[in-house]
């Protein structure tokens, strides 16, 4: 059990690079968050029409997760835990929103490819960095290195 908290929690000794990745995440899930609170359309008004129970609640508690889980991969601690659930948050969005469209007589396929392609690459970065982790760049690998935490 401790090797899989290791796994989750340890720092990684990754390229710097995925800090590229920790960035781009972390912004537009930020901003989506925001969203969530300031845009009804993409808080309560698309809860409630996707069929989310309690879509007020819902929405301001995936908001909330979503900025928390987003300042933990900004500043690159726990990377790989906080990725699962953003992974879990991105699958659901393109089962609730993008899917459908495939069946929607006025869209189809490629209305669905051109929709989805930042939840596509969003999924595609939350599996890279459950994989790789934070990195040799994040705070928490840096905090490793000084303290004589091992890898």
């Amino acid at each position: 059990m401790s090797k899989i908290i290791q796994l989750l929690l340890g720092p990684t000794a990754g390229p710097r690079s995925v800090l590229l990745v920790h960035i781009a995440v972390g912004l537009i899930f930020f901003t989506e968050a925001i969203l969530k609170y300031i845009d009804p359309n993409m808080g309560v008004i698309r809860f409630t029409r996707i069929g989310f129970p309690y879509p007020y609640f819902t929405a301001h508690f995936v908001g909330a997760f979503e900025i928390l889980c987003d300042l933990l991969l900004l500043v690159g601690v726990w990377t790989r835990l906080v990725s699962i659930p953003l992974l879990i948050v991105i699958a659901t969005a393109i089962a609730a929103t993008k899917i459908p469209e495939l069946f929607r007589s006025n869209q189809g396929f490629w209305y669905m490819a051109s929709d989805a392609r930042t939840d596509f690459a969003m999924f595609c970065c939350l599996v890279f960095l459950i994989f790789v982790g934070g990195g040799s760049s994040s705070s928490y690998a840096k905090l490793a290195k000084h303290t004589g935490i091992d890898d």
